[in-house]
């Protein structure tokens, strides 16, 4: 299935637990389900970031972690996406593992995060995910991923 609808803000709010200063998700442009379920998401970097108080003064960078955090957010939209179309209980996903981390190029303030994950697989709620993270059509960063579910509240 394809959604090829936006899913703004508000929705993401309802999806994710996060919120400021660590949403890093500002919308999902396309997502479908299906034999590799699939999401892309993004996030525009602004000079207002908190972080980049003290990462580096007078040269701002994002940080490697919250760039490979926030692809994880795209991989739990893609997850409660999943999950509300199968109609199944509400759950949590937490980070459990990063494989191949890998930075390309450094993010700085004026880019926008193009998040594109793909679920390789989803068994007894743990999800693999294959993520990428592209600016201006090139990647900056990549790696895999392994959430796992657990019911909320617990």
């Amino acid at each position: 299935m394809t959604d090829s609808r936006p899913v703004d803000i508000e929705r993401i709010l309802s999806l994710l637990p996060h919120r400021y200063p660590f949403l890093l998700v500002d919308r999902v442009l396309e997502w479908e389900l299906g034999d590799a379920p699939r999401i892309h998401a993004l996030k525009n970097v602004t000079i207002n970031e908190p972080f980049f108080q003290g990462h580096f003064p007078g040269h701002p960078v994002m940080p490697g972690v919250l760039i490979l955090e926030a692809m994880a957010q795209a991989a739990g939209c893609l997850a409660h996406l999943a999950r509300e179309e199968q109609g199944a209980e509400d759950q949590l996903f937490y980070l459990v593992k990063i494989d191949k981390a890998r930075f390309s190029k450094t993010v700085v303030p004026g880019d926008q995060l193009h998040f594109h994950v793909t679920q390789k697989r989803m068994v007894r709620g743990m999800g693999l995910y294959e993520a990428e993270t592209h600016v201006d059509g090139k990647r900056v960063a990549g790696c895999e991923m392994l959430c796992a579910a657990r019911p909320e509240g617990k």
